[in-house]
């Protein structure tokens, strides 16, 4: 038997491959099939089908374009309706792979549609489960997501009690745990950098196992974050055949001159992306870029702050990463890249047009400033959570994932040095907020990270 999981850390995503005596499962396959292809093909392998856990929100699922590219099939647990082709699982459904089986084990309660799937070796010792966003290790799914007016919050959360306390929880202890996200997922409040446990050991330390069913939905329901908006995108996606990847990455890395991509860039519909790093970025780039670098959380982010999934987009890369750009830009739906600046910044600023950069700060600096009053409006911003467990005393606080609405409060008169907690977010702050007009604005190198590392005698940190 071989399982492997596949983990993207850019979206704290695993799949997972499954082979044994030629046959072989994906399970929650990213949108690019060929790493799937490639594994197979290593391992002698025929693709026989595809699991969903559940339809995914924070990522479209590569399973159409694989199906069509092995002749696989789809299983979707019960009550999931697709417009493709796949199989209706039932609940405690057999599936055979080579000597192995997976059983289908249907967990309401992310979703209603969600499932796990338990592995069995050829002995029939249960061996793993795949739990999707059902349990994570040290946290279960959010609850909302598929909330609707004739099923709440509440009830969901309720039908994932029963899931992990009457299907989960009676399976054998020594099992491993197997679950679709980890620490850094918007699918869950809490969730551990690890990325498998025992069944056992999650018994023993996840909170979902040791409170009353009262507890447990007031602990899922109290203080949850609204979801990232192109989450309901990505549901509605994955319920569906989507244009193939091939299509996209051919559109999406058309080279553009200077000229074509000036012609695209001033078109109203379109937006200029720079994926560079924070040092390129800050160093030079196009006015009217947003900033959001491959090397930080971009899928998530630009789910976050594209409004549009349909956004037409032309971006500026590290060469050789323009393929990457357009693969993680499909992988949360954003399907309309239509090319990139052939040559970067160096060959637009050759070609007489306008470059700029990002003033920047170091974090002694900054301190200083405001201990001093020569840094008038300094901001923090991290999300919420960071900025409640500590920060600048008296610093105001306007998180990134709400650019679009407190930027709105800022004045283009004034100079902003803005912060985050490693440099990365601010800059994207930054970018956007000249957008709205907000041509000033500073970055502290090292964010917030550096700033405990400075002389902060001066200042006061809660």
């Amino acid at each position: 038997m071989i399982l492997q999981q596949l983990y993207t850390k850019c979206l704290a995503q695993g799949a997972y491959f499954i082979s044994s005596n030629g046959e072989g499962a994906i399970i929650d396959p990213l949108r690019e099939v060929q790493p799937y292809l490639d594994l197979a093909a290593e391992n002698k392998t025929t693709i026989k089908y595809i699991f969903l856990t559940h339809f995914h929100a924070d990522f479209v699922s590569g399973q159409v374009d694989l199906a069509k590219a092995t002749g696989a099939t789809v299983i979707l647990g019960p009550n999931a309706k697709a417009g493709y082709d796949y199989h209706s699982a039932s609940d405690g459904e057999i599936f055979i792979l080579g000597d192995l089986s997976i059983t289908t084990i249907h967990t309401p309660g992310h979703t209603m549609e969600s499932t796990c799937y338990l592995l069995k070796d050829k002995q029939g010792k249960e061996e793993a489960l795949f739990t999707g966003d059902t349990l994570f290790i040290g946290d279960v799914g959010r609850p909302d997501l598929a909330a609707k007016t004739d099923l709440t919050t509440h009830d969901l959360a309720g039908h994932l009690y029963d899931s992990l306390h009457h299907k989960i929880a009676p399976l054998s202890d020594d099992i491993i745990i197997y679950p679709a996200h980890g620490a850094g997922s918007a699918c869950g409040k809490n969730m551990s950098s690890e990325t498998s446990d025992t069944l056992g050991n999650q018994k023993q330390n996840n909170y979902a196992f040791k409170l009353n069913k009262e507890d447990f939905i007031k602990e899922l329901t109290d203080g949850l974050t609204f979801p990232p908006a192109y989450f309901p995108h990505n549901v509605a996606m994955n319920k569906k055949a989507n244009t193939d990847f091939d299509t996209i990455i051919n559109r999406g890395t058309t080279a553009l001159t200077p000229d074509q991509f000036e012609k695209l860039a001033n078109e109203k519909e379109v937006l200029v992306l720079d994926t560079r790093s924070v040092f390129a970025f800050a160093k030079a780039s196009l006015p009217q870029a947003w900033f959001v670098g491959l090397q930080g959380q971009f899928a998530p982010w630009i789910g976050a702050l594209i409004a549009d999934i349909h956004q037409k987009i032309i971006f500026i890369a590290e060469e050789g990463t323009e393929e990457e750009v357009v693969t993680r830009l499909a992988r949360v739906g954003y399907d309309n890249s239509l090319g990139f600046l052939e040559g970067g910044v160096e060959a637009w600023e050759q070609s007489g047009r306008t470059v700029v950069a990002t003033a920047e700060v170091t974090a002694q600096e900054f301190v200083d400033g405001i201990a001093t009053g020569d840094i008038k409006n300094p901001l923090d911003v991290r999300k919420a959570g960071e900025y409640a467990t500590s920060h600048i005393e008296g610093l105001p606080h306007m998180g990134l994932d709400e650019v679009h609405v407190n930027a709105h409060t800022l004045e283009a008169g004034n100079t902003y040095h803005i912060h985050c907690a490693g440099g990365y977010r601010s800059l994207i702050y930054a970018s956007i907020a000249k957008s709205y007009g907000i041509n000033s604005v500073v970055n502290v190198l090292g964010g917030y990270g550096a700033i405990k590392k400075a002389d902060t005698s001066s200042i006061k940190l809660t």
